[in-house]
């Protein structure tokens, strides 16, 4: 025999345990009032008509009732069907900005942090698509490869820091050659999915370019900008440990800018969309859930598995029988 929801088990024992106990106390205590009240010997002359077996028989059915309606809880299955199941998803790659213009505070804690958030928001919303990582700078890097293990891509979306990328600058171009480079063994042109989470500032290299051939691979871009247009200071830590703010070369204070043009350049060149980060939503669920999910999905496993078959109606039946004979059994004694 099979259970669904074998949890009830505990509940069954507790709470069966539990009424039994209650109804022999019940039952003593009645015995114990009526000897106060009179001699043993006279009770059954007092109250004639009373019947403890009848009592019993009552307490009995309600005990069991209650037990067969937890263990209907616990859904017993027996017997079974073979039934093919398939699993169907996308290949999505997350590509996170993390140059140090991503420690600006524009959005709250800094638009780094805000970014990973938003990403664990995205994996709770996922259930068969492939997931991975990448992080770039001045370079990029696969962080994660593509899986359907969640729980590992979290602990390498913990894991992402401005140091995980030696090479200072921006390069969307890299990340998104990354990008190809992971779905270059795939033969069908569809099902591939890039999101580039950055503030846009391409410094390093041809964004549009890279863009232009990862669509003719198939690979569709979606931009996340975060940041303000109007700008904001790169908090950073110098070698006493002291709090500043990042300058140039020329010792001028540098602020980074959220640039916009490039992003939406480079998603709707592969068909995809942009959206802009703000500090109450930052988009990337909502572009999953109008964009992303809505495209074509491949069947990525097919599977056999058991399918059991449901067994507590008849358990249910008889405890709501149970509980509709009860009040018609009378516990006063039949007199002639």
């Amino acid at each position: 025999m099979h259970y669904a929801n074998p949890k009830y088990f505990s509940l069954i024992f507790y709470l069966t345990g539990a009424l039994i106990i209650f109804y022999i106390w019940v039952l003593r205590r009645r015995r114990i009032l009526r000897e106060r009240f009179a001699e043993r010997s006279l009770i059954d002359a007092i109250s004639p008509s009373a019947s403890t077996k009848r009592r019993i028989i009552k307490t009995a059915m309600l005990t069991l009732a209650v037990f067969l309606s937890l263990f209907a809880l616990a859904r017993p299955q027996w017997g079974f069907e073979w039934e093919e199941t398939k699993r169907a998803g996308l290949d999505i790659l997350i590509a996170i900005d993390v140059s140090k213009s991503m420690l600006a505070t524009d959005v709250k804690p800094n638009r780094l942090e805000r970014s990973k958030f938003a990403v664990k928001d995205l994996v709770k919303r996922l259930s068969g698509d492939r997931i991975g990582l990448i992080a770039f700078a001045g370079t990029s890097f696969l962080q994660c490869p593509l899986t359907i293990d969640y729980n590992g891509f979290l602990l390498a979306l913990d894991d992402l820091t401005i140091a995980a990328i030696p090479r200072p600058g921006t390069s969307i171009s890299s990340a998104i050659n990354e990008a190809m480079n992971v779905f270059k063994d795939g033969l069908e042109k569809k099902y591939k999915v890039l999101v580039i989470i950055t503030d846009g500032e391409d410094l390093e290299g041809e964004a549009l370019k890279a863009a232009r051939m990862a669509s003719d691979l198939g690979i569709k871009i979606y931009c996340v900008g975060v940041g303000t247009t109007e700008g904001e200071l790169i908090p950073v830590t110098d070698e006493s440990g002291q709090r500043v703010y990042l300058s140039d070369k020329s010792g001028r204070v540098v602020k980074t800018k959220l640039n916009e043009d490039i992003l939406k350049q480079i998603a709707i060149s592969t068909g995809g969309s942009y959206v802009r980060a703000t500090q109450k939503e930052f988009g990337l669920v909502l572009l999953y859930d109008n964009s992303i999910s809505k495209l074509e999905k491949r069947d990525i496993e097919t599977k056999m598995r058991k399918h059991y078959q449901e067994r507590y109606q008849g358990f249910l039946a008889s405890a709501l029988l149970l509980l509709f004979m009860e009040p018609f059994i009378s516990d006063r004694k039949r007199i002639a």
